[in-house]
């Protein structure tokens, strides 16, 4: 009989469906993504601070040293710690400035000068953090330490700079957390870190940048303890876990589907047509 087979299909389809709904998707790496701002009408380009943000990540956007970033924005204090979410602070300059007006009374409306980056009056420096990434979301927050027991190099692609240093503690609370190396020569640099046996990386521990002369780069890598609880993994309970309701349905589609291919199988063999030994009398 044809309805044999269609329950039978049936039944391997809820059986399938219900398979898939209990068992845990898998989570994809993690992706930061931007929007790039319109200069307004006067030529300002305003960034919106969100959570989490950093002067790095900031700087990385939009392709500005950190000088550059505290020259437009006064508020900014020497260690990028006072970032409030919400806040819009000026990251450049790239739109037309407003058209001015031809009707007679009025003054003509100015653009903002053009700003010109002030060169870093110390030596240039490439600075990097290492930080225990106590939540999992790949971005440092303010209480989140340094990660001892792992280690940052910076070398030079052509050969002309190469130095590894262990991560410490630094003992002034006020000064910059990471690893600060003095006196780099301009060039191109692999920035990467070393982090301990009993932690995995929350990001990528390599970094590609070039270095000009007077900069002063920051770059942050952070990796999360083996032993961090489920809850501070950065959502990854939501992202990675099956839900106790989906679940349940799950295994209710797959008692339905047991429940329709037993059906079947009584329907393609009725105890009226079985003889001894199960064998069907035609």
């Amino acid at each position: 009989m044809k309805i044999r087979h269609v329950l039978l299909v049936a039944a391997l389809t809820i059986s399938w469906l219900a398979s898939a709904l209990a068992s845990p998707a898998e989570a994809g790496p993690a992706q930061q993504q931007f929007a790039t701002n319109t200069p307004l009408p006067d030529g300002r380009i305003l960034y919106r601070i969100q959570a989490g943000d950093t002067c790095t990540k900031i700087q990385l956007l939009y392709g500005i040293n950190f000088e550059l970033l505290r020259q437009l924005n006064q508020s900014i204090n020497a260690d990028c710690t006072n970032l409030i979410e919400g806040q819009e602070l000026l990251v450049g300059t790239g739109g037309p400035a407003a058209a001015p007006s031809n009707e007679p009374g009025q003054s003509p409306t100015l653009g903002p000068p053009t700003v010109t980056p002030t060169p870093f009056s110390g030596t240039t420096e490439i600075c990097v953090l290492l930080f225990d990434d106590l939540n999992g979301d790949a971005l440092r927050q303010t209480e989140e330490p340094v990660l001892l027991g792992g280690a940052i190099s910076v070398t030079e692609t052509g050969g002309a700079f190469s130095e590894t240093r262990e991560t410490v503690i630094n003992p002034d609370p006020e000064a910059y957390a990471g690893i600060c190396f003095n006196d780099v020569p301009e060039g191109q640099y692999n920035i990467g870190a070393a982090i301990p046996d009993n932690y995995n990386p929350t990001m990528s521990l390599t970094y590609t940048m070039d270095v000009r002369a007077g900069d002063r780069a920051f770059v942050d890598f952070g990796a999360q303890s083996r032993e961090a609880p489920a809850s501070q993994s950065g959502g990854t309970e939501q992202a990675g876990g099956a839900s106790p309701v989906l679940g349940i349905i799950g295994g209710l589609l797959l008692l339905g589907g047991m429940g329709l291919a037993w059906f079947a199988l009584r329907l393609r063999n009725p105890r009226g047509k079985l003889g001894s030994g199960g064998l069907l009398h035609r």
